[in-house]
């Protein structure tokens, strides 16, 4: 990086998984950037999130790193959430139907690894303290290294987002849940599945491993409401689990234990001139769900290929603007669908375990309902258009030679798909039975349908589409 003068960098600002996908996306796209992460270097093994869901295997996928991915972790077929209420994953329309239970910190070191890999610059022990912006790019100030020029900065520094301050972003919003305690435990007995979890009368408590020989303890009791700072030890959670699930299962040698509130909050917008927001540093919400970390991977997703198609010249800047619009409305419905699971969770007046008790039982006795909430929760249900296709998730298509769709994204460019006689023109096609709709697609680098026609495209058209020009009005 030594000499350039940022006009085609990108600066990203924290080292967890939405930067670290960032970062590793435009590396493989050829673009220069910069991580900066105000811890020192290394990957912490104290984390809160342990869930990968469909989509965004399917979005790791496309790197070819699911597969890795997967070999480390455990799959979890079925969700449970409240009341006996259960979302059988096997259901869903993808290679990945589970929940992938793994640490964060598994994610972060195969991220990591890629995007140093591909060429991206890392600096840790440096802490942004402000920054300017202009017609031309964005001089980031941070502790512990000379002033940088970018082109374009990306904040994925979480909550407290040091970026969004320097912009300044309001975070409206407010805690949905208060003195959630979290622990790292050994146990000298076996819990009876992959994830036990159980909720009686006003505790909570969740088990899940790690696969290190530690088991994550999640638990939370309505009658110790205490401020994140007040003392915690291993005494106050074995009380909470033992409520909860009628046993501690013999739980010791913690190795962490924290006390946390868990916040609703969302950016108004995800773009400020020459800065974007993503992640927690633009919206955090409840834990229901386990969806914190993979929304921000999907933004990170939504972004990269972007701010690459950008840099390189082969896209009109205005296609940045994109991101915020399809991107935060999705936060926003993270948001309610976390927030409402919680509170159901939560409920402790007659009417409003009524309301769960009756959810449960539209959504267990109607498999439409079943449908879109599981497709909600593991992210297949998202889409960027109001069209029947254009914006929708493109499934793994098979293709001829033994392939799929999602391997032929791997290089982060678009795909052009199409039947007919484009069939033996060296790219990937379609067959009618692998895809009795529309005879041409343009798939974009994340994986949505940029545009779908008929009949094929003329060559001029082709040549246009594959250039990234940007699909016919």
């Amino acid at each position: 990086m030594a000499g350039t003068t940022g006009t085609d960098r990108v600066v990203v600002v924290g080292c967890g998984p939405t930067g670290l996908l960032l970062a590793g996306d435009l590396a493989e796209a050829g673009i220069p950037v910069t991580v900066l992460e105000k811890r020192p270097r290394g990957i912490s093994n104290l984390t809160r999130a342990f869930a990968l869901h469909a989509r965004t295997l399917e979005q790791l996928d496309m790197r070819g790193l699911a597969d890795e991915l997967e070999a480390l972790g455990h799959p979890l077929t079925r969700l449970g959430l409240f009341d006996g209420l259960t979302l059988d994953l096997s259901e869903l329309p993808t290679r990945f139907a589970h929940v992938l239970v793994i640490p964060q910190y598994e994610v972060e070191r195969v991220l990591e690894r890629r995007a140093r890999e591909a060429g991206a610059e890392f600096r840790y022990d440096t802490e942004v303290t402000g920054l300017t912006q202009d017609a031309t790019g964005v001089t980031v100030r941070a502790r512990g290294t000379e002033p940088l020029r970018a082109a374009y900065v990306v904040g994925a520094d979480g909550m407290r987002s040091a970026v969004r301050e320097a912009v300044g972003l309001p975070f409206p919003g407010r805690a949905v849940i208060r003195s959630v305690v979290l622990a790292d435990v050994r146990l000298a007995e076996d819990p009876p599945g992959l994830l036990t979890a159980g909720t009686v009368g006003d505790a909570f408590a969740l088990l899940i491993p790690f696969g290190d020989g530690y088991h994550r303890v999640i638990g939370w009791h309505r009658a110790h409401d205490v401020s994140d700072d007040a003392p915690l030890d291993l005494t106050e959670i074995k009380d909470i689990v033992r409520v909860a699930l009628g046993r501690d299962f013999g739980m010791h040698d913690p190795r962490w234990l924290s006390r946390f509130h868990s916040d609703e909050r969302q950016a108004p917008t995800y773009r400020a001139g020459r800065v974007f927001l993503a992640g927690d540093a633009a919206h955090v919400h409840s834990p229901a769900g386990g969806q914190g970390m993979n929304t921000g991977l999907q933004d990170a997703a939504n972004l990269s290929w972007k701010l690459a198609a950008v840099l390189s010249g082969r896209a009109d800047p205005s296609l940045l603007d994109t991101y915020d619009t399809e991107r935060h409305p999705v936060g926003r419905t993270v948001l309610r669908s976390s927030g409402t699971l919680i509170r159901l969770a939560m409920a402790d007046r007659p009417w409003t375990r009524a309301l769960r008790s009756a959810l449960t039982t539209l959504v267990t006795r109607f498999p439409a309902l079943r449908r879109k909430a599981m497709h909600q929760v593991t992210g297949l249900g998202y889409s960027y258009g109001p069209g029947p296709l254009t914006g929708r998730r493109a499934p793994d298509i098979p293709l001829p030679g033994n392939t799929r769709l999602y391997e032929a994204l791997r290089p982060g460019d678009f795909v052009l798909l199409t039947q007919g006689p484009y069939e033996d023109a060296g790219r990937p096609h379609l067959t009618t039975s692998q895809w009795p709709g529309p005879r041409t697609l343009l798939i974009r680098p994340d994986g949505y349908i940029a545009w779908a026609a008929k009949s094929p495209p003329p060559t001029e058209l082709e040549e246009a589409l594959l250039a990234h020009v940007g699909p016919p009005a």
